[in-house]
């Protein structure tokens, strides 16, 4: 039985599927799910992130982190964590570069919040030397400061979907026709979470929620604010939500969201207004696109000096790795960074408060 058999049956026996259950179960089946069954990443996997394309990435967020680090006193011990973190890479390269930075490697924990069995054993493999710790929750944090990276998570969250209709929404689900999954429409109903929408939408228009993010980000928030420390989210997104976004990625290739429930990524575009809203604890920076942050950070005089030892094709691929991150029609724009930091506090180098 594949897992589009599972939830077509799931479907047949209770109804419609809510979009955010159906994301779930795409993602994290314990044993059909597409994060706990394979390693999605790089060119023999469905899609290649930043850190992937080049190290340069990891190594500008690791030493931007140890800057915040720096103003805020160079406290000591401190949790350094990241989100997600796919084979571990970002953090490898970003522990490499800050081990220019006196004390910082030493006084870091290293801590990875990650759902996938098989990821967790290709993180602590990577990470070896740095002895991770994996947690299931942030709850799970020790109450020290605390330094955090968020590079393409919050994307991966699942969301649910509402069409204007009237003063009312129809929720989108997930049903099943002639044996094939396919999408249809709840009644129109009151959503007093969304009232603040009726405003800025008309009949048709289609928003997206995702509930799982504000409890993370509002935990952050909240040990920013308690013990100190700093965090940059970067994924893509805006900052206000309109639109379906919901996309599946295959072998490198959009896919239809429907098609292969675990055999496909499952995304959507990330609403940074929402996570700033709910960061209110702590002070957030301006969204600012990938591209500017990182030229702000110096990444074309870190190329540059990369570039000085290299040639023929290992030049072509590093100087295409530098305007994949941050040109304006790759990812320098698609991609957005958002700061946390403490109130009345710097905020992470490259950001505007």
């Amino acid at each position: 039985m594949t897992l589009k058999n599972d939830i077509i049956a799931q479907i047949a026996a209770d109804g419609p599927m809510r979009l955010d259950s159906y994301i779930s179960t795409c993602l994290m089946h314990p044993t059909k799910g597409y994060y706990t069954t394979r390693q999605p990443f790089g060119a023999s996997g469905d899609f290649t992130t930043a850190p992937e394309i080049s190290q340069m990435f990891g190594e500008l967020i690791g030493l931007a982190l140890a800057q915040c680090w720096l103003d805020q006193g160079a406290p000591t011990p401190f949790t350094l964590a990241e989100l997600g973190p796919g084979r571990g890479t970002l953090m490898a390269d970003a522990l490499r570069a800050c081990a220019a930075v006196p004390g910082f490697v030493e006084a870091a924990q290293v801590v990875l919040l990650e759902a996938s069995p098989a990821m967790r054993q290709q993180q602590s493999r990577t990470l070896e030397p740095f002895e991770p710790l994996h947690l299931d929750a942030l709850t799970a944090l020790p109450d020290q400061p605390l330094f955090v990276i968020a590079n393409e998570f919050f994307d991966a969250l699942p969301i649910r979907q509402f069409v204007r209709d009237g003063a009312g929404w129809r929720e989108r689900q997930v049903g099943q026709t002639n044996g094939a999954l396919s999408f249809g429409l709840g009644p129109a109903q009151p959503q007093p979470a969304l009232a603040d929408r009726i405003d800025d939408t008309k009949d048709g228009d289609l928003i997206e929620t995702c509930s799982a993010a504000s409890p993370l980000i509002l935990e952050i928030a909240r040990r920013i604010a308690d013990h100190g420390g700093a965090a940059l989210v970067i994924d893509y997104g805006d900052w206000h939500t309109l639109g379906d976004t919901l996309q599946a990625v295959q072998n490198h290739q959009p896919a239809p969201p429907l098609a292969d429930p675990g055999l496909a990524d499952l995304t959507a575009h990330v609403d940074f207004e929402a996570l700033a809203q709910a960061s209110t604890p702590c002070a957030h920076t301006r969204l600012t696109p990938q591209g500017v942050f990182l030229e702000r950070l110096g990444i074309t005089a870190r190329a540059q000096n990369l570039a000085a030892n290299m040639s023929g094709d290992v030049l072509k691929s590093h100087i295409a790795a530098h305007r994949r991150l941050t040109h304006p029609a790759e990812m320098g724009n698609l991609f957005k960074v958002l700061g946390l930091y403490p109130k009345h506090g710097t905020p992470p180098p490259g950001l505007e408060p």
